[in-house]
């Protein structure tokens, strides 16, 4: 009972979007004795058409651009209910899972591509309208028919490996049809790459407008819920976090596997349990950049040489524990340059109770993946809410 009345010390900065939790929590006091609430838990089916083009973002993979690729999707997931606090947050989001399959239209060099990743579709205004608009966030596996091969594709220096990370930006509206269909219309953003775990690695990123539907599955079969979990609201407006992580790529096809490590700190300002802001400091230490280091200077490196220093500037989009990451970074000490002066990171990150927090990272330099991060770290709040 003591973690439903505690929930009422919570400061609701966006009144319209907490309006659900605080009815549902007044419910759950008032019922706890007479075995809870109850709610219906429906599940959805989602088939979409996606067609665009392949980003040419380095002018070496223009040859393999032949067509316009397509894209055919389909997912299955089920609503939140709002029995957890960052339901609420963000608008009661859906969430499942959905498998894609790509024409890249150059079957011999590119091929086709089949993904399968978890989502979350958010919708970006607070009131349940018939046309609203929502942001997916989408991160899983791919698996690529056609890879570089020095002797039977060549000419495929965009992706040196079968399989890959898959990563999905996708913006669209919700159309309401009827009671259980939904029409839903957008543009997406793919990428498909092995953060240089094999090269070549350039990438594939693709483009597409996309035209889907939704069919609501409903169901009968009530839902018990006894309270709002509200266990992960962040406790302090600021924070500080403090992990390591490492991580491999190549230098060259075939070639040894080279390591990276990084040690990093960041300053957070919690602008509400779904949003921070924030700025920090990154040390690096390659064995791809010693080898390019000795390669210009013709000597190995030495003391604070054998590091790179980068100052960023972090933002994060919080669902409950879980924290997609975008850090854009400039390397203020360097002294050589072979990936230029900008680097930046796509992630995911997983903040436990205890103050543990698990980090899965990916580091690029103008869109080309350099290595994917694996790192563990914790979390200091500072000056905690009372």
């Amino acid at each position: 009972m003591l973690t439903n009345f505690n929930y009422f010390s919570l400061n609701f900065e966006v009144k319209k979007r907490h309006q659900y939790c605080l009815f549902l929590l007044l419910s759950s006091i008032i019922s706890f004795s007479q075995n809870g609430v109850t709610d219906n838990h429906e599940w959805f089916i989602k088939p979409a058409y996606n067609h665009g083009f392949i980003l040419e973002h380095r002018s070496n993979i223009g040859h393999l651009v032949k067509g316009y690729p397509f894209m055919a999707e389909i997912a299955i997931g089920s609503k939140t209910m709002g029995h957890k606090l960052w339901h609420c947050e963000n608008n009661l989001p859906d969430i499942g899972v959905a498998a894609f399959f790509i024409d890249f239209r150059n079957p011999s060099q590119l091929g086709y591509a089949y993904a399968l990743a978890p989502f979350a579709d958010i919708p970006l205004n607070t009131e349940n309208k018939k046309a609203r608009v929502i942001m997916r966030l989408c991160w899983g596996l791919t698996y690529l028919t056609k890879s570089f091969d020095i002797h039977s594709n060549p000419k495929n220096v965009a992706i040196g490996s079968h399989l890959n990370s898959f990563v999905q930006f996708k913006w669209y509206w919700h159309l309401q049809l009827s009671k259980n269909l939904r029409f839903e219309p957008g543009f997406s953003f793919s990428h498909a790459s092995n953060a240089r775990a094999e090269v070549p690695n350039l990438g594939l990123n693709v483009v597409t407008l996309n035209a889907g539907f939704n069919y609501t599955i409903p169901t009968n079969k009530p839902k018990e819920i006894r309270n709002v979990d509200s266990l992960c609201r962040v406790l302090s407006r600021n924070e500080l976090l403090i992990y390591s992580a490492f991580g491999y790529n190549q230098r060259e096809v075939d070639g040894e596997y080279l390591y990276c490590g990084l040690l990093s700190m960041e300053y957070h300002r919690n602008k509400r349990n779904t949003h921070k802001f924030g700025g920090g400091i990154d040390v690096f230490i390659d064995q791809n950049y010693l080898a390019d280091y000795k390669q210009e200077f013709n000597k190995s490196a030495t003391g604070i040489e054998n590091t790179r220093i980068a100052l960023k500037f972090c933002y994060s989009y919080n669902i409950g524990r879980v924290s997609f990451p975008i850090d854009v970074g400039y390397y203020v000490f360097h002294k050589t340059k072979p990936d230029g002066d900008i680097v930046s990171r796509i992630g995911m990150k997983y903040y436990s109770r205890s103050g543990l927090v698990f980090n899965l990272g990916l580091r690029t330099h103008f869109a080309v993946a350099y290595n994917f991060e694996y790192g563990l770290g914790y979390r200091f709040f500072l000056q905690k809410k009372k």
